[in-house]
């Protein structure tokens, strides 16, 4: 049987410099000055660490996503419904305030609603979250100017995440903490992250990889299931994870990670589930009777055929894709050449996850921008991706202007096809390159030094116990001019970590 020993990475060697390895990232440098030069020194103390930078970029970056807001702020929210969409400015949380029953002291999933909703249909956290601004309004007077100061509190609530999220992205990786302005400054990050309460999610995800990062498999557990009781989708994570400890035989780590998640989720929801199960269950059927909505290519196939699907049916084909795209996740995870980064699946469960649904709100890429920045760290491609998710911005609101109008300016459905269709292609263009990446680990920027997974913790530098293919034995040439051999762990110098070859039981 294949040792399962690990080798120690040690964290003494000199961070990856991405202006001298990304060519975009380089161009991009010259308008601080260029490119690192040799002789430059990397001070990891005093007041501009490369952590603290990511982090200040990052709240730049949301009070730009902030400004971007303030039309709707002004105006554009509360004189119809046209307005805050031609000015792209539109956001879940002043319209809530008054819709979920915040302005009139009810209390999530406990009152019932006026109306169709008849409760809160958020996951018990974000209930929480959305609770907790309510109270902190001290507002009086109109009902417009109760619902801007909810808004701008919710912001600064999410300002916190927006902090937590960078420093968190910036620390997974110890020697590639420049990685995280691919998050700091991603165009859709800044105009998605005050339309609705993901960003509290998705900043217990990124503290969750951290602590993963940190070989600290219960504090991601516990933290994985705050994430999953705020927003379903960080529960995905655990598959990749189940795939990439049983190829090391990790399985007391696994098992740890699973029971904290498992733990956390319960503590939260059990209170709730226990003393107003009507208002708990919302959430779950609310997603299950939801309708085929924006931004799916469900919706492109009824538009174009003009024949509707029955919610049922698209449950079912959505399962369906769902698990197929998971098998084919686990083949790739488990047939390898050399085990895939926890990032690099990560990204790809969730991507997949996404581009089944039955609806793509805009702040779901919220939930990849972290992820992308980790599986696949290169500004053309990050860009790229990027672009397309900005024209699906711009496309989602100018498509309800013109259904919304009277005089119907804006895009009409053929064009809102379009715009989905761009983010489809755009995030299966990201797709694409990360099973490159795996099925070359060649090209893998991340490996290039002779890394292993920075963000595995206890999967780094482990060795296979099993995998469904034999050792390939390919060697390549790392930008630092290290030797790797991809198939087996490399002979290194003493504490570098090689990631054990696959290996067939």
């Amino acid at each position: 049987m294949p040792s399962t020993e690990k080798t120690t990475v040690p964290q003494d060697r000199p961070d990856v410099r991405p202006t001298r390895r990304d060519s975009i990232a380089a161009a991009g440098s010259e308008l601080i000055g260029g490119p690192l030069g040799r002789w430059a020194q990397r001070r990891s103390t005093g007041p501009f660490t490369p952590v603290r930078v990511v982090a200040l970029v990052a709240l730049g970056m949301f009070a730009l996503g902030m400004v971007q807001k303030m039309p709707c702020y002004n105006w554009a929210w509360f004189r119809g419904a046209s307005s805050q969409y031609t000015h792209a400015c539109y956001s879940d949380i002043p319209h809530l305030y008054l819709g979920r029953g915040f302005s009139e002291g009810l209390i999530p999933y406990f009152d019932r609603l006026p109306g169709d909703m008849e409760f809160l249909e958020y996951p018990v956290l974000t209930g929480l979250f959305m609770q907790v601004a309510s109270w902190l309004n001290l507002a009086e007077g109109s009902i417009q100017h109760q619902e801007q100061v909810y808004w701008m509190i919710n912001a600064g609530m999410l300002m916190i995440c927006t902090a937590i999220l960078a420093v968190c992205v910036a620390r997974t990786h110890r020697r590639r903490p420049w990685d995280a302005l691919l998050v700091a400054l991603a165009p859709a990050f800044a105009l998605t992250a005050t339309i609705n309460w993901d960003l509290l999610a998705v900043a217990l995800t990124a503290a969750a990889m951290l602590m993963w990062s940190r070989s600290r498999p219960l504090a991601f557990g516990i933290l994985i299931g705050l994430a999953t009781a705020a927003k379903l989708y960080p529960a995905l994570l655990l598959g990749p994870l189940f795939l990439l400890c049983w190829r090391t035989g990790k399985w007391r780590e696994f098992a740890t990670a699973t029971l904290g998640a498992a733990g956390a989720w319960l503590v939260v929801n059990v209170p709730v589930m226990v003393l107003a199960p009507e208002g708990w269950k919302k959430f779950y059927t609310f997603s299950q009777e939801r309708q085929i909505d924006f931004g799916s290519f469900w919706l492109i196939i009824t538009e174009r055929t003009k024949s509707p699907i029955a919610v049922e049916t698209v449950n079912t084909y959505a399962t369906l894709l769902m698990l197929l795209a998971c098998a084919g996740i686990a083949a790739l995870a488990l047939a390898a050449p050399r085990r895939p980064r926890f990032a690099q699946l990560a990204f790809l469960v969730v991507a997949a996850f996404i581009l089944t649904n039955k609806v793509y709100s805009p702040q779901y890429v919220l939930w990849l921008i972290p992820l992308a920045a980790l599986a696949r760290p290169r500004w053309r491609d990050f860009l790229i991706w990027q672009t397309c998710e900005v024209m699906y911005f711009l496309g989602i609101w100018m498509y309800l202007a013109y259904t919304t109008g009277d005089k119907h300016q804006g895009l009409p459905p053929e064009g809102y096809q379009v715009a989905i269709a761009l983010h489809l292609l755009g995030t299966l263009y990201l797709c694409a390159l990360v099973v490159r990446d795996i099925l070359l680990p060649e090209r893998d920027g991340v490996r290039q030094d002779g890394s292993d997974d920075p963000s595995g913790g206890v999967l780094d530098g482990a060795a296979d116990v099993f995998a469904l293919v034999r050792d390939t034995g390919k060697v390549e040439e790392p930008v630092d001019g290290v030797k790797v051999d991809w198939g087996v762990a490399p002979e290194q110098p003493s504490g570098w970590g090689g990631g054990g070859g696959s290996r067939l039981l």
